[in-house]
């Protein structure tokens, strides 16, 4: 919204300084870069792009990561529940969560890696058949909350719950630092409500699926400090009656090890007797350190601030990838006001940033003239 905001200004004062302009609006960036995709070459013609689409003032972004997601499907067989097998449902959750890009690297805990790791901890114990598991809503997000509804051999429940409560406490150990809120938590499903579940085989296979995909840093950037230069997200997990569906989101700032990451999915998948549908892929945006148009928007912002803007490339995608792939040749950098908690119900735009902002960016235009 802001970012139209200062597009629609700057067309409309014609008292400005500034060479011709190209106002280039898009849609779907949050769900999948959809709207930008869709550019053809006889669109844009300048070669310089000025990004409005950031968050955090002061900060120049000049590059970002690659991504593709893969949905599994893993085909199960079903079976009748033996009798007067209790079933109970774990709720594991009290996560974090986040973004599956730029909060990967500060080690927050997967619901679904966790959950699958509470059920192998089960299944060792005692047999048990897995009737349903639902974990994590979007591609982009790292899950929160998971839940499995669970059939379990008796007299066993009681261990079990043991189990359960041992693995808990793993858990807050494990991640004490950065989830302070996590929570294992079970609850006794009514009796003769559940009559069918996984057959022992496919509840063995959806476990040893999960447990295998990876999640998390996969490499650090040999080239920028502190930059995650490849991820993966097992990020949405729906357990459909006879057919375990798994979405994952790998990124990286290389398209070979993008592709390396993807490939690995699709081996772990293939050996668990799974097909794969790799979508939504899109290409890096490599850095330029040198692009005149850095240069440019360095020394107008020392000279207007006093203080030399942050510079950075992240782990996570933006449009300018794809713009960057489409027109060869095209200098972009990414700036705008501070907007506090985005893509939330406390989302705050701070105002005097805007207006620090449009100083900034009337000044760089004018001197790009």
């Amino acid at each position: 919204g802001i970012a139209i905001a200062y597009a629609m200004a700057l067309a409309e004062d014609e008292t400005l300084q500034r060479p011709p302009l190209e106002l280039l609006f898009t849609v779907d960036e949050e769900t999948g870069l959809n709207g930008v995709k869709n550019l053809t070459s006889d669109m844009i013609r300048g070669r310089i792009l000025i990004n409005l689409d950031s968050e955090d003032e002061g900060i120049f972004t000049v590059g970002c990561a690659g991504g593709e997601d893969t949905r599994i499907t893993l085909p199960l067989q079903t079976a009748a529940l033996p009798d007067r097998w209790p079933v109970q449902r774990i709720i594991l959750g009290g996560l974090k969560g986040g973004h599956s890009g730029v909060d990967i690297h500060k080690h927050r805990a997967n619901a679904n890696k966790l959950m699958a790791r509470v059920l192998t901890a089960l299944h060792q114990h005692a047999e048990c058949r897995l009737i349903d598991m639902q974990g994590g809503t979007r591609h982009n997000a790292i899950p929160r909350d998971a839940e499995a509804l669970v059939a379990w051999q008796p007299p066993e429940p009681h261990n079990l719950q043991q189990v359960i409560d041992q693995m808990a406490a793993v858990f807050r150990q494990e991640y004490a630092a950065v989830e302070p809120s996590l929570s294992v938590t079970t609850a006794a499903a009514p009796a003769g409500t559940v009559s069918t579940g996984l057959d022992l085989d496919s509840t063995e296979r959806a476990i040893w699926l999960l447990l295998a995909l990876p999640h998390g840093v996969a490499g650090m950037s040999s080239e920028l400090d502190g930059l995650v230069e490849t991820s993966n997200n097992l990020a949405k997990v729906q357990l459909r009656k006879d057919q375990l569906c798994i979405h994952t989101s790998q990124r990286s700032a290389r398209t070979s090890r993008l592709a390396e990451m993807t490939a690995s999915i699709h081996a772990v998948a293939d050996l668990a007797g799974a097909s794969v549908n790799d979508e939504n892929a899109y290409p890096p945006w490599p850095p330029d350190m040198r692009a005149p148009l850095l240069e440019k928007s360095k020394q107008v912002y020392h000279r207007m601030f006093g203080t030399a803007p942050v510079v950075q490339v992240i782990h996570a995608g933006l449009e300018c990838a794809i713009i960057g792939d489409r027109f060869p040749g095209m200098q972009m950098i990414s700036f705008g006001p501070t907007i506090e908690n985005p893509h939330s119900p406390s989302e705050r735009l701070n105002i005097a940033s805007v207006a620090r902002v449009w100083r900034f960016l009337t000044k760089l235009l004018a001197e790009l003239k």
